[in-house]
């Protein structure tokens, strides 16, 4: 069978191809009939829009990108999700690209998507390095997700706020009676690992607590770190409970706590970051720092579907201490 085209479903209907091409468009200029017509044949062919061809009219489709370190984490995954919905919704065309928060595959998806014409793209800026020249984005409307890359001109940034709820976490873990707390966070080349750990040094200091550097871990965020972090801070024995600051490093210390439940010794009061669907269930429920996805991917999905380029906007949303 070939190709649908717009002068196939003219010549089928009977009608100029000019006249289907507005009503493909939802042109005002076409009667109901003739547009409800167009579509029921164009359905019919499977005609599908040709990028190329509206490119060459100046009338390309909206694309927007979207840039995550990975989708293996439940913060990451619904975020995506949410965002995917929202596109479709502001009638956008979402192109995903993974980073693993490294600057050189960042730059790679970021000139994909300028070849592809993107007009937009959220991203979660991979960590910098002094050597290392600030990423290319071109024309595209950029808006920075959870973190914020070092520049001088501030660029649209879609952001927790988060500080509040961690200091509270630390109050009621002193107000339990802890006083030996252990933190472990992203490293200080990331924005938002800086202010958390801010937030938790904020909050001990609040709750007269002396923390000691040796309970406070930063790293790389992943999985692995979280886990080998939290293993660390059981076998130094030093704490009797540990927040974290981070997506997957609070699943990778959860997992090690698991672990090492079966001894008394090591048993720790943990409260997470972040709230995966498992987190209500697992050990009767795990405290955790609650982050408004929904709300951050539709706000960002708001910013890139109407971009204000005669300035920066920079939202916070807050995240919400869990108790369980």
């Amino acid at each position: 069978m070939s190709r649908a085209t717009i002068k196939s479903i003219a010549k089928d209907l009977g009608i100029s191809h000019m006249t289907v091409s507005r009503a493909l468009s939802n042109s005002p200029k076409v009667q109901k009939e003739t547009r409800d017509a167009v579509l029921e044949r164009a359905h019919e062919l499977g005609y599908v829009k040709s990028a190329a061809a509206l490119m060459m009219r100046g009338d390309a489709p909206r694309i927007l990108g979207l840039l995550l370190p990975n989708i293996v984490n439940e913060f990451y995954a619904r975020f995506a999700n949410d965002m995917a919905l929202a596109c479709d919704r502001h009638a956008l065309h979402l192109i995903i690209h993974l980073t693993n928060d490294d600057a050189l595959t960042q730059q790679q998806s970021l000139d994909r998507l300028q070849e592809v014409q993107a007009t937009s793209v959220v991203m979660v800026p991979a960590p910098e390095s002094g050597d290392r020249a600030p990423p290319m984005t071109g024309s595209m409307n950029v808006i920075e997700l959870i973190r914020q890359s070092e520049h001088r001109e501030r660029r649209p940034a879609v952001l927790v706020e988060d500080g509040p709820a961690i200091r509270a976490a630390v109050r009621h873990l002193a107000e339990t009676g802890h006083r030996s707390i252990a933190y472990i966070g992203a490293s200080s080349a990331l924005s938002s690992g800086r202010a958390r750990l801010d937030a938790f040094r904020a909050g001990a200091s609040a709750a007269g607590l002396n923390v000691s550097e040796d309970l406070i871990q930063t790293c790389v965020p992943s999985f692995a770190m979280g886990r080998a972090q939290a293993e660390a801070i059981l076998k130094a024995g030093c704490a009797t409970a540990l927040l974290c600051g981070g997506f997957e490093l609070s699943n990778g210390a959860l997992s090690a706590l698991i672990e090492a439940r079966e001894d008394p010794k090591t048993d720790l009061a943990f409260i997470g970051y972040g709230d995966p669907s498992f987190y209500a269930w697992v050990n009767e429920g795990v405290s955790t720092i609650r982050v408004p996805v929904t709300e951050l991917a539709l706000h960002a999905v708001e910013l890139a579907a109407a971009p204000d380029r005669t300035g920066a906007r920079q939202t916070s949303f807050p995240a919400e201490l869990i108790l369980r």
